[in-house]
Order: C-alpha cells, then sequence, then structure tokens
C-alpha cells in the first residue's frame, strides 16, 4: 500500500532559491503558509510567513528576488515529543495555522491546527446522514417511549443483516448476555466457561445468576478462546460431572473466534453456546456472518463500537421461542393483563424507539465503516513496516475482521515497552489502550479456574503485557493516522 503524502505538505515545502514571486502564489494556493524551506537533505532551515515577504517588498526586493536573502532564523517547530500544551501554545504566541513537527533526523511534517483540535481519541462514534431521519419519524409520531415502530425496523433489518431469524433489540450488549444465560437455564452454582482475554461485560453476567465462571485461554492464530484449552477443560470436567451449562464464545477486536473447532467440542459434549459477537457485527468467518453461530448470540452498540445506538445491544436467535422469551423478560415479564401481572421477575432491558431509529441508519453505513476501519489498520501497517517487533492481530485465512480497533503487540525483547510508549503518546495527545486484561487476573474473580492454552502457556497473559490498541475511528482522516504511526516510528527508534 502507498501512504499518501499530504496535499498540504508537499506544496508547503520549498527551497531557497524560490523567487519571492513564486512564494506569494504558493502562500495563497495553501491558504496561508507557512512555507517550509529546506535544505538538499530535507531537514528545515526557517519559515516563510505572509509577513516576512510583505518585509522582502518593502526592502525594495523584485519579484525575481530568491527566498535566500531573508535573514537566517530559528525556525518555530515542534518536535516529535512536544506535548499537547506546547503545541497549543505555539500555535497561540505565533499566531499560525500550520507547524512543522520534525523528526530525529530534523525532517518535518506539517500539524495543522485545524486538524489538532483535541487529542486523538480510541474510538468515536461516527454518525450518517439516515440516523436522523429515522429519529425525526419518532419525534412526529410521538412515539418516543420503548418499541415502536424504529425498534421493530431495526430488529428485523438486523436480523437480515446478521443471518439470524430473530431479534431482540436491548438496552446494552450486556444485557443481551444476561438473558442470553438466563434462556440457557444456567442457574445458582453452575458453572459457565468464558474467555479470560476479553471485556468484563462478557463474564459480569455469569455472577448475576451467581454462577461460577471458568476462564479459558486464547490462541495465538486468533487471539480468541484456544480450541486446545476447552477440550481439556471439557474432558477434564466431564470426568469429574462437573460440565458447564454454557460455553460463552467472545469475537474480539473485530474478528471471530475459530467457530468450526469450538462448536464441534461443545455439540460433543451437549453444551451450548452464547456468541458474545459485541466486537464482531460485519465480520465473517468462512463466508458465515459473525453472531449467527451460537444457539444465542449478543451484539453491542456501545459509543465506542463500529455502529452505535449510543447505548444498546441486541440479543439474536434462529429460535423463535428464545427471543419471545427475550422480549418478555426486557420488558418486566409483564403477562398479558389489564392490569400488572408479574410471575417471574424481569428486568428493564428494551431499548427505547429513538434509540433504534440511530440503530437503523448506522446499519445503513456499516458495511462503508468496515470497509474504512479496514483502511486505517492497513495505513497504520503500510508507515511501520520494518519496525521489528511488531506484530499485528493476525487474520487467518478464511476470515474477515473488520478491524474495529487496529491491535498490536510490541515486543519487550526488542526494547519495547507498551506501558511507557502508551504514555509517551498520551502526552502529545493520543489515546492508546492496552489489549483486555485478562479475567483471571482481575481482583473480582480472584479464585476462579483458569485453563491456559498450553500446560505453561498463557497467551491471554502475553498479549495483555505487550499488547496495545491504536486509535482506529472511522472518521479519521489518513493525515491523522499518518501522524499517530510516525510518532509511534519515532518513539520505537527510541
Amino acid at each position: 500500500m502507498t501512504v499518501p503524502v499530504a496535499t498540504s505538505l508537499a506544496r508547503l515545502c520549498v527551497t531557497s532559491d524560490l523567487s519571492l514571486a513564486e512564494a506569494l502564489q504558493r502562500l495563497d494556493e495553501t491558504g496561508g503558509g507557512p512555507l517550509l524551506v529546506l535544505d538538499h537533505d530535507g531537514r528545515l532551515l526557517r519559515l516563510v510567513t505572509d509577513g516576512d515577504l510583505r518585509r522582502m517588498i518593502l526592502a525594495g526586493s523584485g519579484n525575481d528576488a530568491a527566498l535566500s536573502l531573508l535573514p537566517p532564523v530559528t525556525p518555530v517547530a515542534a518536535r516529535m515529543d512536544t506535548s499537547v500544551a506546547e503545541l497549543e501554545a505555539l500555535f497561540a504566541t505565533h499566531r499560525i495555522t500550520a507547524i512543522p513537527r520534525l523528526d530525529a533526523e530534523g525532517r518535518p511534517r506539517v500539524l495543522e491546527r485545524r486538524e489538532f483540535s483535541g487529542p486523538v481519541l480510541l474510538s468515536t462514534p461516527h454518525l450518517g446522514e439516515l440516523e436522523q431521519e429515522f429519529v425525526q419519524q419518532a419525534f412526529d409520531t410521538n412515539w418516543i417511549a420503548p418499541l415502536g415502530p424504529q425498534v421493530e425496523g431495526f430488529e428485523r433489518e438486523l436480523a437480515d443483516y446478521s443471518n439470524n431469524a430473530h431479534v431482540a433489540a436491548l438496552s446494552s450488549g450486556t444485557a443481551a448476555l444476561h438473558l442470553g444465560l438466563i434462556l440457557l437455564g444456567v442457574k445458582d452454582g453452575d458453572r459457565v466457561y468464558c474467555p479470560s482475554f476479553t471485556f468484563a461485560a462478557s463474564a459480569n453476567p455469569i455472577r448475576y445468576e451467581r454462577a461460577e465462571p471458568v476462564f479459558i485461554d486464547s490462541e495465538t492464530e486468533t487471539w480468541n478462546m484456544s480450541p486446545a484449552a476447552l477440550e481439556r477443560a471439557l474432558s477434564r470436567d466431564a470426568a469429574r460431572g462437573k460440565l458447564p451449562s454454557a460455553v460463552v464464545i467472545a469475537n474480539l477486536y473485530g474478528q471471530s473466534a475459530d467457530m468450526d473447532p469450538l462448536l464441534e467440542l461443545c455439540d460433543s459434549y451437549g453444551v451450548p453456546v452464547l456468541e458474545d459477537a459485541a466486537e464482531s457485527l460485519g465480520a465473517t468467518y468462512k463466508g458465515r456472518k459473525s453472531g449467527s453461530f451460537g444457539k444465542l448470540s449478543a451484539f453491542s452498540f456501545n459509543g465506542n463500537k463500529i455502529i452505535t445506538t449510543s447505548g444498546g445491544g441486541a440479543l439474536c436467535s434462529d429460535d423463535e421461542e428464545l427471543i419471545a422469551r427475550a422480549r418478555f423478560l426486557s420488558t418486566q415479564a409483564r403477562e398479558p393483563a389489564a392490569h400488572y401481572e408479574h410471575k417471574h421477575i424481569g428486568y428493564n432491558y428494551r431499548m427505547s424507539n429513538i434509540l433504534a431509529g440511530i440503530g437503523r441508519g448506522q446499519l445503513k453505513v456499516l458495511d462503508e465503516r468496515v470497509a474504512r476501519r479496514r483502511e486505517i489498520f492497513e495505513l497504520y501497517r503500510s508507515v511501520l513496516a520494518g519496525i521489528e517487533g511488531i506484530e499485528w492481530m493476525p487474520e487467518p485465512e478464511g476470515y474477515f475482521s473488520t478491524r474495529w480497533l487496529t491491535t498490536a503487540t510490541f515486543k519487550r525483547e526488542m526494547g519495547q515497552n507498551p506501558v511507557q510508549l502508551l504514555e509517551a503518546l498520551k502526552v502529545v495527545g493520543i489515546e492508546v489502550r492496552p489489549l483486555w486484561k485478562p479475567m483471571h487476573r482481575q481482583p473480582v474473580f480472584a479464585g476462579c479456574e483458569y485453563v491456559s492454552h498450553g500446560e505453561n502457556h498463557s497467551v491471554s497473559d502475553d498479549l495483555f503485557d505487550c499488547g496495545l490498541c491504536l486509535p482506529s475511528g472511522s472518521n479519521m482522516s489518513d493525515e491523522t493516522v499518518i501522524r499517530i504511526a510516525e510518532q509511534l516510528r519515532y518513539l520505537l527508534a527510541g
């Protein structure tokens, strides 16, 4: 992949033999500069502003006069480790709209103030043009309360997209996982297998039902649940007469787990699967949509997900009775009576009509958002090509990842410290996060069983200890991605 060069940088960079007339024209074309005067090795000599050119004219210089006539000055520039506060001060003090940021060799890349409008966050919402139209329909009909035509439309369209027969739109992905466990019959004292390398929402609902989580390690090929670890756990627990009531299989960072061997193992022991597809809407595994493998599957539409309803989730299945039961339980388990009759404990887990309208608009652009996130991943990989010790999250043959987040590991034996990288990037306004801290290392789950990938090899621990998530929002510009990647290259170079 060819790394694009920012148009502003190409037009702003000049040599000292550029004429006054040409410099004036270049400033006009680029919106006021400043121009960057470089030597023959591409290092920055000075900046030239419109004020400098006016002073040349007042001093009697003709149109053919070269910029080399300007007196030498120390250029206003930022370093790669210049902090956010220092950058803001440079913009304000010198009243400029762009500033060069120099690499270790003194070569510049322009940082424009309009691009530097604040910190670069990990994954921000990206709204399209249709969300407001669907939400306006809810307002126009005064159908603001939970349920309504937008909820029904969102459920129908999400079912079509995800290859599920039935969908219940809910208030969060966590609510979907909780209801999924209830519908699978999980109860007090049961055991439920769950990935260790995942977000806490995959495991917390197990505790809601007073069941006991058993954490299963990941594999290196997908970073998701290890078939080898699952097989050892099932074989051991079958011998002990303590098989789990369910297995939660999560698909992390936009990529499916290796479903064929995992499902085959669960089927052979008669254990149902709850697929946690909170992070993988839009991904496929061997041509089949992520979120269509489990007896029940859960999606999340939290604000940082690839599409969002600001908050929300969904529970999916081909079993109509299960989803009908989910809708019943999620609306406080109210019986069909004129008064409020309740025979079961219910939950306030249903999605509102307004949020479903946002979801319908977001679903229309899901494939575009996936394409953009994959572009961002490839751009990072291209700019950082050749840096030893970086290993990107793999995408095995037959998988299609959404690259919800661009993730990589950094080898400590190469002198790379992910914690130090995170802190250094934070100083310059770039948010990165560690990979998920394994559940078996979380204080709240202390004492729970953990089955590692190998007898003496924990993949989850390796990933957490050396991995980072990079900013990946689909509304990021190429220039911003390149700036982050170059900053990371600079830090990795020491």
